[in-house]
């Protein structure tokens, strides 16, 4: 029996203070912000959290935050991926996941395996895993796409696989998984902007880098349309479209730390190789969010 993970997630960000220490109190803040707000789960050390600047200690005193603070109010995904298949299993094995509710591991990077390379990847991921394991196919970041063939198999080989983030945007490739996918296997967007289009052929929510910033709409528009009220659901992703294009103009997770800094809720500080957004594209962000705030 698979394990659900249907609604809204949100893919948190780490705020770090100015002296590039990860800032706890501001994560407090946003952990309690999304449980408000009706965020339905957590996904902490993803892309979003700047994870490959973080050491190994840290990951581990984040992920130990976040599940006392949760206290098992809503579900907690752990990023754990990487381009080389061992690491990822040691690093696995090493971490005290015990508050934790499954796993996201991205699709290998840089080194551009075959479809049977990361079938593999993942079957002994699987294979050494306690915890359920959601995939994460987004190959603008990492050179190679999963193909929907490739998901299927691992869906239909292991309950163990419960779901993928679906971040490639090829909407012919992910209603391909949810025509043929097995009961139980959730197909999640990776996407904002095409939360509405993939619950409408099937998918389960979203796992939503504008959450970190305006989780309760997110949230609604996620909830509506599983719903089935397309209408309404419809109404929020067409507002939703300015700011999350806002969000993106210099890069993921840049734009959501810019938005949180005007909202009064963490610094502005990024660990190199990223750095903030530019002085216009704040600006954008800021009059985005005030004519946001100011039609909701």
């Amino acid at each position: 029996m698979r394990k659900s993970f249907r609604g809204a997630g949100v893919a948190l960000i780490t705020p770090f203070n100015a002296d590039l220490k990860v800032d706890f109190e501001g994560l407090g803040k946003i952990v309690d912000h999304q449980i408000d707000h009706q965020i339905d789960y957590l996904v902490i050390l993803g892309t979003t959290a700047e994870t490959a600047t973080l050491t190994s200690s840290e990951k581990q005193q984040i992920v130990d935050f976040v599940c006392n603070r949760v206290k098992g109010r809503i579900p907690v995904v752990v990023g754990i991926g990487g381009n080389n298949t061992q690491s990822v299993i040691d690093e696995m094995l090493s971490f005290d996941l015990s508050g934790a509710d499954a796993i996201l591991s991205v699709v290998p990077y840089y080194s551009k395996p075959t479809q049977e390379g990361i079938y593999q990847h993942y079957m002994a991921i699987v294979n050494a895993s306690q915890l359920p394991v959601i995939l994460y196919n987004v190959p603008g970041r990492t050179g190679v796409s999963m193909s929907a063939e490739t998901t299927l198999r691992l869906a239909h080989a292991s309950d163990m696989i419960v779901g993928t983030k679906e971040a490639s945007g090829n909407l012919n490739e992910i209603t391909k998984i949810l025509r043929d996918k097995p009961a139980g296997f959730s197909v999640i967007s990776g996407d904002d902007s095409l939360i509405l289009p993939i619950i409408a052929i099937g998918g389960e929510g979203v796992i939503s880098v504008a959450a970190n910033v305006v989780p309760k709409v997110i949230a609604d528009l996620t909830h509506l349309a599983l719903e089935g009220d397309f209408k309404s659901a419809s109404q929020l992703h067409l507002r939703l479209q300015r700011i999350c294009d806002a969000l993106f103009i210099d890069g993921n997770p840049a734009g959501a730390k810019a938005a949180l800094h005007f909202s009064g809720i963490i610094s502005n500080v990024l660990r190199l190789p990223l750095v903030p957004v530019t002085k216009s594209t704040y600006e954008i962000l800021a009059r985005e969010m005030q004519m946001f705030a100011s039609n909701i």
